[in-house]
C-alpha cells in the first residue's frame, strides 16, 4: 500500500495546528493499516535547533508507523493564474507520497502556475491547495475536495469559511479564489482573481 506524508506548519520553532494534523494521521493509520495506538507527533517529533526562527516545513513519511522525518526551509509560492482540468476518475482522498496522477495533470498547466482540477463538474483543489473562494462578502470552500486538508478543516471548525458545492458554472458568482494548505494561511492572501482562471 502506498505511503502517506504529513506535512506540518512549523514557525519560529513550535508546530502550527498540529490537532488536525494528529486527527488525520492518527484516522489514516487506524483506516489504512489497522494502526489501534494513537501517536501523538509533537510528542515523538523533536523540532531541531536551527529550526527554532522562521518558517519550516515538517515533511513526515508514514505507514502504519513514521518511516522519515525531514525538516525543509520554506517559502510561500507565487501563484498568479490556475488552468482548468477536467479529470472524473482522480482519487487523492489521502495525503498519499505517490503523487504521480496529480504531477501528469499539473504538468499540462502552461502557461499558468497552478491547475484548478474539475471533477465530474465540481470544484475540487489544486495540485496541492484546497479552494476558498471569496464572493465580496463571505468565504466559501467546495464541498467536494479531493483532499479534505488540515488547514481548511480548521477554517471550518472555527466558521472563517463554509462548505458549498461549487461547479464551474458557478465562477461567475465569485471574485478570487484564495489557495490555503497546511503551510499556507488564508491570510497569506495567495490569492487568484477568476479573470486569471483559464480553460
Amino acid at each position: 500500500m502506498c505511503r502517506l506524508i504529513e506535512s506540518i506548519k512549523v514557525i519560529n520553532g513550535r508546530f502550527e495546528n498540529i490537532y488536525f494534523h494528529n486527527q488525520r494521521f492518527n484516522n489514516a493509520r487506524a483506516v489504512l493499516w489497522n494502526g489501534t495506538n494513537e501517536i501523538d507527533l509533537a510528542d515523538v517529533v523533536a523540532i531541531p535547533a536551527n529550526c527554532s526562527e522562521g518558517l519550516y516545513k515538517c515533511r513526515i513519511l508514514y505507514s502504519a508507523e513514521i518511516e522519515k522525518i525531514e525538516f525543509l526551509p520554506y517559502q510561500l509560492p507565487a501563484i498568479h493564474s490556475l488552468k482548468l482540468i477536467h479529470d472524473d476518475e482522480i482519487i487523492y482522498n489521502y495525503k498519499y507520497e505517490d503523487r504521480s496522477r496529480i504531477t501528469s495533470l499539473f504538468n499540462s498547466r502552461h502557461p499558468c502556475d497552478d491547475i484548478l482540477i474539475e471533477k465530474n463538474g465540481c470544484l475540487t483543489d489544486t495540485s496541492f491547495c484546497n479552494l476558498v473562494f471569496y464572493d465580496g462578502e463571505k468565504y466559501y470552500t467546495p464541498s467536494t475536495p479531493l483532499l479534505n486538508g488540515t488547514k481548511r478543516r480548521q477554517l471550518l471548525s472555527e466558521k472563517k469559511i463554509f462548505e458549498k458545492m461549487i461547479k464551474t458554472s458557478d465562477l461567475h458568482q465569485f471574485k478570487s479564489i484564495f489557495l490555503v494548505n497546511a503551510m499556507i494561511e488564508l491570510k497569506d492572501n495567495i490569492c487568484i482573481d477568476i479573470a486569471d482562471i483559464h480553460w
